[in-house]
């Protein structure tokens, strides 16, 4: 190869480099922008007295603890900035947060009705929702719960209680602000049946005597991480993040500390 011809190649090689580089280097300011307006990584947490793939707890200190925690920890890290937390019983509340731009990022169930107000990136797992049922109600199975005279709670603004309510015809359900509301009017015999994702219900059956977990589900729905609309930067930033937290094995590391090692990790987007 003539000398000059390799120069001319080496050339071009260096310039799609340092265009790539520029191009990289621009992709990330326009995610700065749109991702951490404030300087810090502000996330929407949803909290409740147990831990689940999607539920924070409140510890001692105050501090949520959880795996939607430990994945806006990482993120931050990587973005190189502190993370905020605002803590919340439901996530409907984190989506009007989301949507207002109260805070930057967060993870939660999709829906259709959620997809008009923010949008999503990749899934890190999936849930079933299903109900908990007291031992007074006398329900065995999930048609069961479809009956005139059963009272069924369900979180308000959630994806659950919206699923649920599409597909009970002879009952309608009753939103409580939290999960603790909620386990309460089971508790008090003001509700016989709780709508809420199946990997979340366990703790609460251990603690009301008689109750149980109906066989099947009424939604298969994912928990995904999302930015308010209008941000294409930093929707293309977070879903690169959690590609990689699920590949890289960060996100199986954050399900086992929660106590979940048999949830799966939802499988790479396509």
């Amino acid at each position: 190869m003539k000398p000059f011809k390799s120069l001319a190649i080496l050339l071009a090689a260096a310039l799609i480099a340092y265009g790539s580089n520029v191009t990289r280097a621009n992709d990330e300011t326009a995610a700065m922008k749109e991702l951490v307006p404030t300087g810090k990584l502000r996330a929407g947490i949803v909290y409740a007295p147990a831990l689940s793939a999607f539920f924070a707890v409140k510890g001692a200190d105050g501090r949520p603890r959880g795996v939607t925690v430990d994945l806006a920890e990482e993120l931050a890290r990587q973005l190189g900035v502190t993370p905020e937390f605002m803590v919340v019983p439901n996530s409907g509340l984190v989506t009007d947060a989301l949507e207002t731009g109260a805070v930057d990022v967060a993870f939660m169930p999709v829906d259709d009705e959620r997809k008009k107000r923010v949008d999503f990136g990749p899934n890190y797992c999936l849930i079933e929702s299903t109900y908990m049922v007291t031992g007074a109600s006398g329900i065995e199975t999930l048609a069961e719960v479809d009956q005139p005279n059963v009272r069924v709670v369900g979180i308000a603004n959630t994806t659950t209680i919206r699923a649920a309510g599409r597909t009970l015809k002879n009952t309608t359900i009753t939103a409580a602000t939290s999960v603790e509301e909620a386990v309460e009017m089971l508790r008090t015999g003001k509700a016989d049946a709780f709508a809420l994702s199946r990997d979340s219900l366990p703790p609460f059956v251990a603690q009301l005597p008689g109750s149980r977990i109906v066989d099947g589900g009424f939604q298969q729905t994912s928990i995904a991480i999302a930015v308010a609309k209008g941000r294409p930067s930093a929707l293309a930033y977070v879903s690169a993040f959690l590609e990689h937290a699920k590949a890289s094995g960060s996100v199986r590391r954050a399900l086992d500390r929660a106590g979940f090692r048999d949830e799966p990790v939802a499988p790479p987007a396509r």
